[in-house]
């Protein structure tokens, strides 16, 4: 079966066999994102590390099926920038990164190495590509210096980072910054036609995530294994959403630096309402409820490392510049969360069970521009 078959269509439909090179496809949101742009009849080669877990959403939902393959490392810029040339995209997805925060404390260098240089040699390799059009970098909602504020952050605010793994990713924000002034004006648009834009996203959440240290992956072992998941940090709050709202966000973002590269080429929020913004222990709570079968939760009072408590952002740029915003609600994005993981526990076609999330996400996406557009007429 061709994993592209029965994609929801448009009349206009941007990404029909467009050229889209991806970094990071191997894990989580890299999956949901290479399935989302096949899904609508991309082209893609996907260039990342073998899958960083074992299970995998890149082997559980069969994301090799629907790109070109390659195995590689970003901080190989020889190899990566000769399968981007040789590929010859149009647009590229930087989502490949060391993502885990506790992990940058085991090993720095490496988080230094991967997500600062990592993005410097991506951005070196746009450089030398003359097809590319578009760049999307994905950085994080922790590259903000997190000042504890009960508001959340916007774009203009101030970069920074306690530990590695944040400080990392505001690193690579200034590396952006600095090749989009000096390399990729806007004023020399005609020259590099290249528009280069980063993206933050909150805490996303979603089937197929198996990663050490993150909340949900934690929980469902613990409730597969029958015992219960030891929380670090229960009153950290966090803006929560499932993993497709930002991949869509990264995906319209792309369409209007195609569209229109002179005014699209900043850094755009992409989180939930501030509604969904719940605190660790109410979401570990509320899921244990989901379950069932007397799952639950205890508090990890092993010594842990230096973690913000409250982070949220402020998305209003996206919805107003780029259209987006977000369509599942935290209650919604825990059914779809547990329901993935639930039928991949009983043996289910992971890959069709993906792509139904998919079809039914773009359907609420269709839903939804039509009661705006029906609103703005009416109105």
């Amino acid at each position: 079966m061709d994993l592209r078959e029965g994609a929801v269509e448009d009349v206009v439909n941007p990404w029909r066999g467009r050229r889209v090179f991806l970094t990071g496809h191997t894990g989580f949101k890299g999956g949901w994102l290479a399935l989302c742009l096949a899904r609508q009849g991309a082209r893609i080669r996907g260039y990342a590390l073998e899958p960083p877990t074992e299970p995998s959403l890149f082997t559980a939902a069969s994301v090799g099926a629907v790109l070109d393959d390659v195995r590689g490392d970003i901080r190989d810029f020889a190899k990566l920038e000769s399968a981007m040339r040789e590929f010859g995209p149009e647009v590229v997805f930087h989502l490949a990164a060391q993502p885990i925060l506790r992990r940058s404390y085991v090993d720095p260098l490496g988080t230094y190495a991967t997500n600062v240089m990592g993005t410097a040699h991506v951005l070196e390799a746009v450089r030398k590509t003359a097809s590319v059009r578009a760049v999307v970098s994905i950085t994080s909602d922790k590259c903000y210096e997190n000042q504890e504020w009960i508001w959340p952050y916007r774009e203009s605010d101030r970069l920074g980072g306690f530990d590695p793994y944040s400080s990392s990713k505001a690193c690579a924000e200034m590396v952006c910054s600095a090749y989009r002034n000096s390399f990729f004006p806007v004023e020399r648009l005609h020259e590099h036609r290249v528009a280069l834009a980063t993206a933050r996203a909150g805490n996303v959440i979603g089937g197929g995530d198996w990663s050490e240290d993150r909340l949900i992956p934690d929980l469902i072992r613990g409730f597969q294994a029958g015992r219960p998941a030891p929380i670090r940090h229960p009153k950290a709050v966090r803006p929560w959403q499932h993993v497709l709202e930002p991949a869509k966000g990264y995906m319209r973002l792309a369409e209007k630096l195609l569209d229109a590269p002179s005014q699209f080429g900043s850094s755009f929020n992409f989180g939930p309402n501030d509604e969904d913004a719940w605190p660790v222990e109410r979401i570990a709570t509320r899921l244990a409820e989901m379950w069932g079968e007397g799952a639950g939760w205890k508090r990890d009072t092993a010594p842990g490392v230096h973690e913000a408590h409250t982070l949220m952002l402020d998305s209003s740029k996206a919805r107003r510049q780029l259209g987006w915003r977000p369509l599942l609600g935290i209650e919604a994005n825990l059914e779809w969360t547990l329901k993935w993981y639930r039928e991949w526990h009983a043996g289910a076609d992971m890959n069709r069970a993906t792509l139904e999330q998919i079809d039914h996400f773009e359907q609420l996406a269709h839903a939804s521009c039509s009661a705006e557009c029906k609103q703005i007429t009416c109105g």
